[in-house]
């Protein structure tokens, strides 16, 4: 129940869903002053939300800066969280990847350099999935067909959400006989690395941060940054409200 309410919560305070609110409330009472208002502030918020150098500032404020490979010292297991493959889609000889791909992709680059000796990878179902696979069977199926020793990937298929990323990889580990006091390699978004270095923190996993799949920019000066409407930066918006929604429903549920 849990999940379905943070996600009905998550609807209410999208951007999207604001703008229209706004939009529609104020166009049905047009004819009240405060109708009018309510219009033209849904208005101006549409043209915010879609301003893609306003959207960049905020993910370039939001996400971390990224790390060297090189500066990363030699772990035993680097954690991957998933959320990078497309479940909408079944098929049982790839994988189909959305945006986010470099989670597994530097991954494994961090396993070809030394860096990690083995690959750990967290992640079942989601909700309502339509795929019996799991996102860690397929990208576990990827790391394979890159010819990376079956041996040296794990997966954890169970957890639906980050809290669980963090809560059954504790026990997955411990089951494995894996010393839990050392520390471990977190590979996730950037956008997403706050919370799920929290939730790790927060279950007694040591991690350091290695955060991938950045949707932010270097800040450009130009005519289509500063004054055309982009969806795309609505999308942005969304996944950062999303990500500050769920940080405060994490936090109000103890997970953080």
């Amino acid at each position: 129940m849990f999940f379905y309410l943070s996600q009905f919560l998550s609807f209410l305070a999208m951007p999207l869903t604001l703008v229209l609110i706004l939009i529609l409330s104020g166009a049905i009472y047009y004819r009240k002053k405060w109708g009018k208002k309510i219009l033209w502030l849904g208005i101006a918020l549409l043209l915010f939300f879609t301003n893609p150098f306003l959207s960049n500032l905020a993910l370039l404020a939001w996400e971390p800066d990224f790390k060297s490979f090189e500066e990363i010292e030699t772990h035993e297991i680097g954690i991957v969280l998933t959320g990078v493959t497309n479940l909408s889609k079944t098929a049982y000889d790839r994988t189909f990847f959305n945006k986010g791909a470099d989670r597994i992709t530097h991954a494994l680059q961090l396993y070809r350099m030394g860096k990690i000796k083995k690959i750990l990878i967290t992640g079942g179902q989601g909700l309502n999935p339509v795929n019996p696979q799991s996102e860690a069977e397929l990208l576990q199926r990827f790391l394979i067909m890159t010819g990376m020793p079956e041996e040296d990937i794990w997966i954890e298929d169970q957890s639906k959400n980050t809290a669980q990323n963090a809560q059954f990889t504790k026990e997955f580990l411990a089951q494995k006989g894996i010393d839990t006091n050392q520390e471990f390699v977190l590979i996730t978004s950037a956008f997403h690395m706050y919370r799920a270095q929290a939730c790790f923190d927060k279950v007694g996993l040591k991690t350091e941060t290695f955060p991938t799949d950045y949707y932010s920019h270097d800040v450009k000066y130009d005519i289509p940054s500063l004054l055309f409407p982009d969806s795309f930066s609505l999308e942005y918006w969304t996944k950062l409200f999303k990500e500050w929604l769920g940080i405060l429903v994490y936090k109000l549920a103890g997970y953080l």
